[in-house]
């Protein structure tokens, strides 16, 4: 039996990768009821990642207590893997930016959720964690996670610092000796698109502040705080991390990871694939369909579609991605992998209206191909 394998990234704002998986599944077999359809919601290491690897993998949520980045308690989850040694994590579960809901402001947020969610996966007897970056509302260079889980950060008179981006400014002294000893033999696989350095022009105050909510005067305290901060790591640890592909990552998390643990970065879409075994999963796929919400040039570096595109790709299996909308670079996929880009809009509608017709419209659209595929394969 032919088979097709649908790998398809949230259409967010309107979709999560399950769903939208779902309906072009349905409205494919509808059509072409004697194939079959594997479908794999995928997730690049932001929102829907827990989701993603729970739904390939099974497994289960875990709810916890932890603080929001202003410390507010919240109940956050990750996801336990069947084999209750793997936990995935989102740290935008519990330290990310649309928890605040328009209340960015990166000078006073922490990652400390996020430590508390690694702690209580530890405290579960997890050894391999795989924690996803995307989403992030804090600049703090990890240092709220990293006290949850027993690093002390200190001025120059052994006070501890407020665990933010702001509190970097007053960084002297990093205390180690607390510090959860779990990190040191536990896998750790972080998954992150984003390659950018800790500070400069390119790295996480400057890029990546602006959305979280910081002005111009912001970002440049911020970035000048995280400067400290390497200087600090370098100082108390050894640790020259500040330039290292991805230390910007998630506002400098990226850098903790790297300084503090044995941790590996890399991207998101391949850290899933790897783990679900995709290239063994469409060795004998018919066609690959791919997507997300917006293709453009940025979809190629490192995100989803790309991902999953450059796998078919290189078994020689075509890949179409159906997609909410066609941005500019788009084209850039033909050389990447994707041999052709639908888009469901049916309508030439702004977002604000045409996300109420999204599902129905990605209905009518994966028909319409199914249609397409049964003239051209001759079923």
């Amino acid at each position: 039996m032919e088979r097709i394998v649908i790998a398809v990234d949230s259409f967010k704002g309107t979709m999560p990768s399950l769903e939208v998986c779902r309906i072009i599944a349905e409205n494919f077999q509808a059509v072409l009821p004697a194939l079959e359809y594997v479908q794999v919601p995928i997730g690049d290491g932001g929102e829907g990642t827990v989701d993603a690897f729970l739904a390939a993998l099974g497994g289960e949520k875990i709810y916890v207590l932890v603080q929001d980045p202003f410390g507010r308690e919240i109940e956050a989850a990750y996801g336990l893997l069947p084999d209750k040694s793997t936990a995935v994590i989102e740290m935008a579960a519990a330290s990310g930016l649309p928890l605040l809901e328009g209340e960015g402001d990166p000078l006073c947020a922490s990652t400390y959720g996020t430590g508390q969610l690694i702690a209580n996966a530890l405290d579960r007897g997890c050894d391999k964690l795989i924690i996803g970056l995307g989403g992030s509302a804090t600049v703090d260079g990890g240092i709220g996670m990293l006290a949850a889980l027993g690093v002390k950060f200190l001025d120059d008179q052994t006070n501890p610092i407020p665990l933010t981006g702001q509190g970097l400014a007053d960084l002297h002294r990093i205390d180690v000796r607390g510090k959860d000893k779990r990190l040191d033999t536990c896998q750790i696989l972080v998954a992150s698109d984003v390659t950018n350095p800790l500070f400069g022009p390119n790295g996480a105050a400057h890029v990546f502040g602006p959305q979280k909510g910081a002005t111009p005067e912001m970002v440049t305290l911020l970035d000048d705080n995280l400067r400290n901060y390497a200087v600090v790591l370098r100082a108390e640890l050894g640790a020259d991390v500040a330039h290292l592909p991805g230390a910007g990552a998630a506002g400098g998390l990226g850098a903790a990871f790297l300084a503090f643990t044995s941790a590996r970065l890399s991207p998101g879409i391949d850290v899933l694939l790897d783990t679900i075994k995709f290239d063994e999963l469409i060795s004998s796929a018919a066609l690959v369909i791919t997507g997300e919400g917006r293709l453009d040039g940025q979809s190629f570096y490192g995100k989803a579609p790309w991902g999953v595109a450059q796998r078919a790709k290189k078994q020689g299996v075509p890949c179409i991605a159906i997609v909410g909308e066609v941005g500019e670079g788009a084209e850039k996929g033909y050389s990447e992998g994707i041999d052709a880009v639908f888009t469901i809009n049916r309508a030439a509608l702004p977002f604000s209206e045409a996300k109420q017709y999204s599902q129905a419209n990605l209905a009518a659209t994966s028909a319409d191909l199914a249609r397409f595929l049964k003239i051209a394969w001759g079923i």
